[in-house]
This record gives structure tokens, C-alpha cells and sequence, in this order.
């Protein structure tokens, strides 16, 4: 059904790189209006349709020159029933998006077969809760049930894998691990922090990929951190303990501001695309098993143009 599910390219020796920050990218190069932070809403008709694959076909061609895979994240962070609620989509509409994500993945995927080396396709899955804010607070159990939805939907789709991102406690964590592990979808899980490298929680980085691996027998694929700035997490990963090889991905902020500073911000701060890059390759000398390299609010296909340079020699 799929090529990678049982054997994700990524935890080997190859670099993979992914696209920047989706929504800030659409909000404020491009101009559109994304209720509740939502890019899953272009799915509706074939203008959004086409903005989306042209956002991704400006990574993939940077991967073409680089040597390197690349991760196909769909647009459906905000695709769940909560923020699906908000919207206007029921069940069922949610359901169909999802699968409709994968389907726009899989068209690009065979369209770049011949130029990128291994191309993942991952559905995307967001928190219930805001993503800044450790809110709508869930026990494990409680998140499983919330979340097995959209993870059964790509279940059923050819979804290589699942990836749940800006994640701000370990419950929900735990439970969206134990919801792919049931329907038997390989999935990577993302931390947040603050500026101080801990979660929204208040919770250590550290503490919270420990009590994930510990609750669910190391059932994540791997870790990864997204949605802050290198700086604020930089030290956390210094330990050089083991659980620091359980992070296999960075997707950074482009800007240093902290979360409430982002939310109040009226101009994009999109920081320095080669200051980032070389802040990438720093991470990679140090972090030898990262992997997967992508970019989060602020970034852009520049910041990973200057990442590939960083970090893929066959693209100089």
C-alpha cells in the first residue's frame, strides 16, 4: 500500500529535508486569510488547491538539487474536530480533507519521483488546544480517543507515516502515540517550548520525551522540536544523554520572539535565512543523528534554501 510505513527512510543515515512555516508563508507572502490558522481550508476548491502545490513544488525543487529526501507534510495541522467545528466541517467533511491531503501529497510525490530522492509523505496532526498555550488538557486515554479520527483517516490513505507537531504536554503526546500505534502508523512526535527550552507545560524536554518513551514502550518513531527559536532550545539538547538521540527533527522559528510576543505580532518577523541555516548545521555537528530539517512560523523557502547549502554539499 505504501512504500516507507514499515521502514521510514529518515531514522537511517540519509538527510531529509521538509518545507518552512506553512501558515505565516500563506498569511503573509501571500496575502490570504486563514481562519483559526487554518491552511487545510484551501483544500476547497482548485485555487487553493494550486497555492498549495505550489508552495510545496518551491521546496521540492530545492531538494531536487540537493541530494537529499524530502518530508511531504499536509496541510491538516488544524484538521481535527475542534478547530473542524469552528470552521464549519462536520465528521465527515474533516475525514474527507484529510484523505484528500494525502491524495494532493501523493500526486506531487509521483510528479518529482525522478528529481528527489526519498519523498515521506506524513499526515500532519495539530494539538486540540491552541499550540502556544498548554491548554484543553487531556489525560492520555482521553487524547487517544480525540485524535484516533484523523489518524485512522490516513491510516487508510497512502500516508507513509503520521507527525504530530507543536505538542504542549506529555498527555496528549502520549495518547496520539498510543492512537497510531493501534491503527499501526509509524509517528514522530513535536515538542514545543518556551524560551527557556521547556514545554508550555513548564514541563523539561528532557523529562517529557522520557515519560512518552517510558508510557508507550518507545513507541514513537522519533522526536522533534518545532515552532521556537534554536537559541531556546539549544542548551536543553546539550546533555549528550540518551535521550537526546530520540530527536531526530528540528523545525525552527525564523524569529527569537517567544510565543506571546508571536501572537501579538502584527509583521512577520522572518529573522536571517543564512544566519539560520548556519544555526542548522551548528545543531547537525553536534546532534549527528538529526535528520529532518524544516522550518516553522517565520520561515520560508529561503531559510531552506539556506539550510540545503548548510547542510547538503551536493547542492553547491
Amino acid at each position: 500500500m505504501t512504500t516507507y510505513r514499515n521502514a521510514l527512510p529518515q531514522l537511517g543515515e540519509e538527510l531529509f529535508l521538509s518545507d518552512g512555516g506553512l501558515e505565516t508563508t500563506l498569511i503573509f507572502h501571500d496575502g490570504i486569510d486563514l481562519p483559526h490558522f487554518a491552511s487545510f481550508v484551501l483544500m476547497r476548491d482548485h485555487d487553493g488547491i494550486d497555492r498549495l502545490q505550489n508552495y510545496y513544488c518551491s521546496y521540492l525543487d530545492i531538494a531536487s538539487k540537493s541530494g537529499a529526501g524530502f518530508i511531504l507534510e499536509s496541510p491538516t495541522w488544524r484538521a481535527n474536530a475542534d478547530w473542524g467545528e469552528l470552521l464549519g466541517y462536520d465528521a465527515a467533511a474533516l475525514a474527507d480533507v484529510n484523505r484528500e491531503s494525502i491524495e494532493l501529497l501523493e500526486r506531487l510525490r509521483d510528479s518529482y519521483r525522478d528529481d528527489v530522492g526519498s519523498i515521506v509523505i506524513s499526515g500532519n496532526i495539530g494539538p486540540r488546544g491552541d499550540g502556544y498555550v498548554a491548554d484543553c488538557a487531556m489525560n492520555a486515554a482521553e487524547a487517544a480517543d480525540y485524535h484516533a479520527a484523523q489518524i485512522g483517516t490516513f491510516a487508510d490513505t497512502n500516508a507513509d507515516m503520521v507527525c504530530a507537531i507543536t505538542l504542549t504536554y506529555v498527555e496528549e503526546a502520549i495518547g496520539i502515540v498510543n492512537a497510531a500505534a493501534a491503527h499501526n502508523m509509524p509517528v514522530a512526535i513535536g515538542f514545543t517550548t518556551e524560551t527557556d527550552g521547556r514545554l508550555p507545560s513548564g514541563q523539561a524536554l528532557q523529562d517529557a520525551i522520557e515519560e512518552v518513551d517510558a508510557a508507550t514502550n518507545e513507541a514513537a518513531a522519533y522526536f522533534m522540536v518545532n515552532c521556537a527559536h534554536t537559541e531556546h532550545f539549544d542548551a536543553a539538547l546539550r546533555t549528550g544523554e540518551r535521550w537526546t538521540t530520540r530527536v531526530k527533527g528540528i523545525r525552527a522559528n525564523a524569529s527569537r520572539m517567544s510565543h506571546a510576543e508571536l501572537d501579538n505580532a502584527e509583521e512577520l518577523d522572518d529573522g536571517d535565512p543564512g544566519e539560520f541555516g548556519r544555526l542548522y548545521r551548528r545543531l547537525r555537528e553536534r546532534l549527528p543523528q538529526l535528520s529532518v530539517f524544516g522550518g516553522c512560523c517565520g520561515t520560508d523557502h529561503r531559510h531552506i534554501d539556506e539550510v540545503c547549502t548548510a547542510l547538503c554539499p551536493v547542492s553547491m
